[in-house]
């Protein structure tokens, strides 16, 4: 179904990166148009924001929705999951039944994730350096899947200045940010644009999965 996981990826020079796991070429060609399809759908119901900054208001240079229980927003008041889009009003898209496939085979963690952050590169587009910490349950690791133009993601330890090393994800890849990586800095320093046919107007789609709260608090959720 995929090709074995790249152990190289599991460990950066100092160890902090450990459970960190790439698997290349999760998704074939087929399975990355189904997915696609299917996160267009979400999208009609959800459609694309503009995030901004806390406090200065600063805009992002990627666009965000969001599929599943619960949707992460950005704005001048802060970071937040909320339970509707903030600008329909409506309760997020549920999460397509390929991905929570993905998150069941690779997250090794009992419980379903309740977010996936749906997030587009244009060409120009990048993310820096941030940890994903609004979750309740850093048991719970991060699921990623990459859809389109490849990208250069960088990835350090769990201080902000720290040793970082970069690696190259292409369409159909997974990563996993788990263990000591759960809380791993990390960010997109560039896209390839043209790098991808999947997507028609070019760009890349990233789909992040993420358990938010803790179990005992999903109010009887699995």
């Amino acid at each position: 179904m995929f090709s074995a996981l790249s152990e190289s990826a599991t460990l950066d020079a100092t160890g902090e990166s450990a459970g960190l796991r790439v698997y290349p070429g999760y998704l074939d060609r087929s399975r990355q148009s189904a997915l696609l399809a299917a996160i267009e759908e979400a999208l009609v119901a959800a459609p694309f924001l503009t995030p901004r900054m806390p406090k200065s208001g600063r805009p992002f240079t990627v666009r965000m929705s969001n599929c599943g229980p619960l949707g992460w927003t950005s704005d001048e008041s802060g970071y937040h999951y909320r339970e509707a889009h903030p600008v329909t009003g409506r309760p997020w898209p549920a999460m397509p039944a390929p991905l929570t496939a993905i998150w069941d085979a690779v997250a090794f963690y009992p419980h379903a994730p309740e977010c996936c952050l749906i997030n587009f590169y244009g060409p120009t587009a990048k993310m820096g350096l941030h940890q994903d910490r609004d979750e309740q349950d850093f048991n719970a690791p991060v699921v990623s899947v990459s859809l389109g133009d490849s990208c250069l993601f960088r990835i350090g330890g769990r201080k902000r200045g720290g040793p970082t090393r970069a690696l190259r994800l292409n369409s159909g890849d997974v990563l996993v940010l788990g263990g000591e990586a759960r809380l791993a800095f990390h960010g997109v320093d560039r896209i390839y644009a043209g790098t991808s046919t999947l997507l028609r107007e070019g760009g890349r789609i990233n789909l992040t999965m993420r358990r938010v709260r803790a179990p005992a608090a999903a109010s009887g959720r699995p």
